[in-house]
């Protein structure tokens, strides 16, 4: 499946029954509770990571949290 991540086309390996949006950042390496996801142009709750599925084409825009003072 290729996607767009953060503008860059990205290939991953995920089957099109557990393309599931939480399971495609955990292959990409990305922490959940640090990040904000945007799918398609619309930010996607946490919450609902379980249950949207990606499919090709699709564009995620990922911004890390990073604390700091």
């Amino acid at each position: 499946m290729k996607i767009k991540v953060n503008g860059e086309e990205k290939k991953i390996e995920l089957d099109k029954d557990n393309a599931l949006l939480f399971t495609a950042l955990n292959y990409m390496g990305y922490k959940p509770n640090t990040i904000v996801v945007e799918l398609n142009n619309l930010i996607i709750n946490s919450l609902k990571w379980k249950e949207v599925k990606l499919k090709d084409g699709d564009n995620l825009e990922i911004v890390s949290i990073v604390g700091g003072g």
